[in-house]
């Protein structure tokens, strides 16, 4: 044990060594560096929000204007907010119908998507057998391929399976187009997942199936409802494929990108500019509604996988 004189207390301390002077929080902190990054961090923050912002508010109050206004003080605010141009879009522009058939695709496009990603991710993520990485790298490498590029042989491929000019075609192709990313994704928050869990349903007697429906999918939530909403979001607003898979002589069965084209052309001769804004209002107002209401579990879901 040391002797009491062996200490030097800060009262103590000879004078020629003098206690160092605390340095200020300012001066541990990097000085003002971090405060002027964190200055222009917000600034381009403010920036990037009235650029993203400003033009879909824009677009709304464009909706509630006539033409004279649009075109002659664009600025301003409508003078009334009467939904005349949306009921014009609604029904003459058949924006109705192609919503009624975009929520239809997706819908099932989406449950398809996840129902076989989240099986094919799980297996790959859980067990090891010959062909585990190949058959994984072969769906990450659907991610490097430009969707355009196989325009041409799907057009001709979902021809020739009788499924041209249906939705039947676009949802099965919509599958197979978001499952690269699916698998990719949920590959990565399947490995962060704890294996004692279904170490122990399996030694209770739960077969493969149940203990993936039962216990690890509702442990897998916040990656599972991320990527749906990433999926729903993709497919909303996909335009190449319904082009190329529902023509023109089926528009009936049109989705609302390719009704909000044929809006856009159409209201150049109508002189409908209202007509034309107030059906992308009407695109834009249900995925603005879907991701404010999940945004707290499309981060949680983001995040979850890097804490574990």
């Amino acid at each position: 044990m040391a002797s009491p004189s062996s200490t030097t207390s800060p009262a103590t301390a000879p004078a020629g060594r003098a206690a160092a002077p605390a340095r200020p929080a300012a001066a541990r902190r990097g000085g003002n560096g971090p405060g002027v990054f964190g200055a222009l961090s917000h600034i381009a923050l403010i920036v990037w929000t009235i650029l993203i912002i400003g033009p879909v508010l824009w677009t709304f109050l464009a909706s509630f204007k006539t033409n004279a206004q649009i075109f002659g003080d664009p600025l301003t605010l409508p003078t009334s907010f009467g939904f005349d141009s949306w009921a014009r879009a609604w029904d003459k522009a058949h924006i109705g119908l192609y919503m009624w058939n975009t929520v239809f695709v997706v819908a099932f496009s989406t449950a398809g998507t996840m129902l076989l990603g989240s099986m094919a991710a799980y297996v790959l993520a859980r067990y090891e057998f010959p062909g585990n990485r190949l058959i994984y790298f072969i769906f990450v490498s659907g991610l490097s391929f430009p969707v355009f590029l196989a325009l041409v042989p799907l057009f001709f491929v979902v021809r020739n399976l009788g499924l041209l000019g249906t939705h039947v075609g676009v949802i099965l192709v919509y599958i197979a187009y978001s499952l690269p990313f699916t698998v990719f994704f949920l590959t990565a928050f399947f490995k962060t997942l704890p294996t004692s869990v279904a170490e122990a349903a399996l030694i209770d007697g739960c077969s493969h199936t149940r203990t993936f429906f039962q216990i690890m999918m509702p442990m897998a939530k916040p990656g599972l409802i991320s990527i749906t909403i990433f999926n729903v979001l993709g497919q909303w607003n996909q335009y190449l494929l319904p082009i190329v898979l529902l023509p023109g002589n089926v528009e009936d069965k049109w989705l609302l990108t390719q009704g909000i084209a044929n809006i856009s052309v159409n209201a150049g001769y109508e002189a409908d500019w209202p007509g034309l804004f107030a059906g992308l209002s009407i695109t834009v107002v249900p995925v603005m509604i879907v991701y404010i209401i999940f945004q707290r579990q499309i981060q949680s879901g983001l995040t979850s996988g890097a804490l574990k």
